[in-house]
């Protein structure tokens, strides 16, 4: 289904993914993992996190979690 896209104004770009209209495919262009404690990526503003016990296992058997082979 068409659409109509008004002015844009774009400052800056860290990354991702920017679609206007319509769209068939999208993939991924880059892929990553994180190993975090529990509430360690938490944000905004008062944030009360109670961890009494928390442990991060950051092995990984596996050789690939995400192919990004051909997402040009």
């Amino acid at each position: 289904m068409p659409s109509l896209v008004g002015p844009i104004k774009i400052n800056s770009i860290g990354g991702g993914v920017v679609n206007f209209g319509d769209s068939f495919y999208l993939s991924p262009k880059s892929t990553s993992k994180t190993a975090a404690g529990a509430g360690a990526l938490n944000t905004g503003d008062f944030i009360s996190t109670n961890n009494f016990i928390s442990s991060t296992n950051p092995y990984d058997p596996d050789f690939q979690d995400q192919v990004n082979v051909g997402n040009a």
